[in-house]
């Protein structure tokens, strides 16, 4: 069994206004001393944000205490300090002035040198690490993972609004990646000696500052011996987070049992399937990551879980990831409940349904 983390970034918003709030210094001193659920805070790059890394985890239910835990510790600090947390892959409104940039000298640089983009960059991620053997393992499973992406994208989107309206995508956060240098599905790769030389190239040109901005949708950490999964929008609740989590972990079992995979799909090909996913959702159709056929989304679903079947039954998450996904399909992913709150009343009540679901 493999062990897995997950990182999640949070908004605050100003409860009266419903934009992005930048902490006072004593608020931002309180929200990066937080603790809670054995998880810990951190910057993200704009100061209206927040980070959490869990522990490494082994089992669904730690991994649910975890985050659960942050959150509701994050929901009592934040409101202590009269601003409002909520788990969204983007910012649903947003002010005129450009993003106040986080207190790091990383952060800054970054600024500097992508202001245009920086200065809009009100996107928020979930992100999933499992652990790999070697880097030959994480490798494999970076091959094998790709053409499982765009689904992974479809089940994760959270992200529909942008400057207050319907941006009509399902997760625009993915839409607004693309203006990065390095990002989408990475390339396939012969082997870890390849990974290596061409991340080496890539670090080598002048539009890259380092290995944080490679921001390929599923990569080998630069600190931990994981692959990172970067593919999916922050999610509305903590119980959606851990099921994509566990969803990742068995694939990645999968994959590493399997034979070295081709490069079977055509890289254009899933590109257009990641940019669909961020369309659709759970909504429409999405391309078959076997086949390369077109396939209504909850079919798709359950090809991704008849493939990672007998690795959740051995984790024993099975039971639970079927439940999850059932919801799913039946309720709609964060994209569609978006949706559903602001017909019901607006902004307010998509950011106001938000902030309720952060601690569900």
């Amino acid at each position: 069994m493999s062990t897995f983390g997950i990182e999640e970034e949070f908004f605050l918003m100003d409860p009266e206004t419903g934009l992005p709030a930048a902490p006072s210094e004593k608020a931002r001193e309180a929200l990066m001393s937080l603790r809670a659920g054995e998880s810990s805070s951190q910057h993200e790059l704009l100061d209206c944000q927040i980070e959490m890394a869990t522990p490494v985890c082994s089992s669904a239910q730690q991994a649910l205490d975890s985050v659960r835990g942050f959150r509701q510790g994050l929901a009592r600090t934040a409101s202590g300090h009269d601003l409002l947390a909520v788990s969204l892959g983007t910012a649903p409104l947003i002010g005129a002035s450009a993003a106040g940039i986080a207190p790091t000298e990383r952060y800054r640089e970054i600024h500097r040198y992508l202001p245009g983009i920086s200065s809009e960059q009100y996107v928020s991620g979930l992100h999933v690490h499992v652990s790999i053997q070697d880097s030959e393992a994480g490798v494999h499973a970076l091959n094998g993972i790709r053409r499982w992406l765009p689904a992974l994208a479809a089940l994760g989107a959270n992200s529909p609004f942008w400057r207050g309206q319907d941006s009509g995508f399902a997760s625009w956060r993915s839409i607004h990646y693309r203006q990065w240098s390095v990002q989408g599905i990475p390339p396939y790769f012969t082997g870890a000696d390849d990974y290596f030389k061409r991340l080496e190239r890539i670090l080598g040109s002048d539009v890259v500052l380092d290995a944080g901005h490679i921001g390929w949708a599923a990569r080998l950490s630069n600190h931990y011996p994981t692959i990172e999964i970067r593919i999916s929008d922050a999610q509305l609740r903590a119980d959606e987070s851990v099921t994509l989590a566990l969803i990742i972990r068995a694939l990645v079992e999968t994959i590493i049992r399997e034979p070295v995979p081709q490069d079977g799909i055509h890289p254009e090909m899933l590109d257009l399937a990641f940019w669909q996913a961020a369309k659709n959702g759970l909504e429409g159709n999405q391309l078959h990551p076997e086949t390369g056929d077109r396939v209504p989304s909850d079919q798709l679903v359950r090809v991704l879980l008849g493939h990672i079947g007998d690795a959740l039954d051995e984790n024993g998450d099975l039971e639970f990831v079927k439940a999850a996904t059932d919801q799913l399909l039946t309720r709609g992913n964060g994209a569609r409940r978006q949706r559903e709150s602001m017909a019901l009343g607006g902004i307010d009540r998509v950011i106001n349904d938000a902030a309720s679901a952060l601690t569900a």
